[in-house]
Order: C-alpha cells, then structure tokens, then sequence
C-alpha cells in the first residue's frame, strides 16, 4: 500500500532542513544565519498555540493531505 506524504510530514521535514541548513550556513558562512533556525523554532512554538502554520496553507494548496485524527 503506497501512502501519500501528509502535510504534517511534510512541515516536519521542511523544518528540519531548514534548521540543519541553518547551523550548516552559520558554520561555514556567516554565524548570523543562526537567525533562520531562531525563526522556524518560534514558528513552530506560535503554530502549537494559534493552529496557523503558513507552511500548513502552502502544502495544503500544492495538493497534500492532512492526516485524519485517530
């Protein structure tokens, strides 16, 4: 059984590379860049509380699913 990737898979993948790409960039360019990784961890604390996710909209309009709550 092929299963689809979900859009919460999909938020939790986008924020990990985001924040490995992050500490990736602030070792080899410039430590600034640590500021992308501040910014995805308070994204995802104020997404926990207000259940807005930008990232949410933007997967949900490119054709993915949500994951039916069990």
């Amino acid at each position: 059984m092929k299963r689809s990737l979900s859009v919460e898979k999909a938020i939790r993948i986008l924020a990990g590379t985001l924040v490995l790409v992050s500490v990736a960039l602030a070792v080899f360019v410039n430590r600034w860049w640590l500021l992308l990784a501040v910014f995805v961890g308070c994204n995802l604390i104020q997404s926990a509380f207000t259940d807005f996710c930008p990232a949410e909209k933007a997967f949900l309009r490119l054709g993915l699913k949500k994951e039916p709550n069990t």
